[in-house]
C-alpha cells in the first residue's frame, strides 16, 4: 500500500520558503510606501514653493540684498515649514543710470520637517526691472 500526502519535512520546507517570500515582499512594499511618500513630499515642496516664487516675482518693491522670511500654513499647504528669499541685481549694461532696464535675481530656498528631518529646496528665477536710484545706492553700498 502506497502511501499518499506530503512528509512533514517537506511541508516545514515549504512554509519556510513561503515565509521566505512573503517577508521580502512586505518588505519592498515598505520600502515603496516610504518612497511614494517622500515622492508626495517632494511634489506638494514644488507645488508650494512655484506659487511662493509667483507671489514673490509680482510683487515690484522687493527689498534688494535682504532675507525676506515666511512661514507656511500646515493645515493650507501640508507642510510644516518656511521659506526665505533675496533679492540681487544680475545683469545690467554698463554705467548704469536709473531708468535702465536690467534683470534681477530672486532666489528662494523653502524648508520643511519630514520623517524627523529638515528638507530644503531651492529655486531660481530672474525677472527684468527698472532701475531706481536707490537700487544704484544699495548696490554701491553692498560692493
Amino acid at each position: 500500500m502506497s502511501a499518499r500526502g506530503f512528509t512533514l519535512l517537506e511541508v516545514l520546507v515549504a512554509t519556510a520558503i513561503m515565509a521566505t517570500a512573503v517577508v521580502a515582499l512586505l518588505g519592498n512594499l515598505s520600502t515603496s510606501l516610504t518612497n511614494a511618500s517622500r515622492l508626495a513630499d517632494y511634489d506638494r515642496a514644488v507645488l508650494v514653493a512655484r506659487r511662493t516664487m509667483d507671489d514673490l516675482l509680482l510683487q515690484p518693491n522687493l527689498p534688494k540684498f535682504t532675507v525676506i522670511e515666511g512661514a507656511y500654513d500646515a493645515g493650507l499647504t501640508g507642510l510644516r515649514g518656511g521659506w526665505q528669499a533675496r533679492v540681487t541685481p544680475f545683469e545690467r549694461p554698463p554705467g548704469a543710470a536709473a531708468g535702465t532696464p536690467a534683470l534681477e535675481r530672486i532666489e528662494l530656498e523653502i524648508w520643511w520637517e519630514s520623517g524627523g528631518r529638515r528638507r530644503t529646496l531651492a529655486l531660481e528665477a530672474f525677472r527684468q526691472t527698472v532701475l531706481r536710484p536707490e537700487d544704484l545706492a544699495l548696490e554701491a553700498m553692498a560692493r
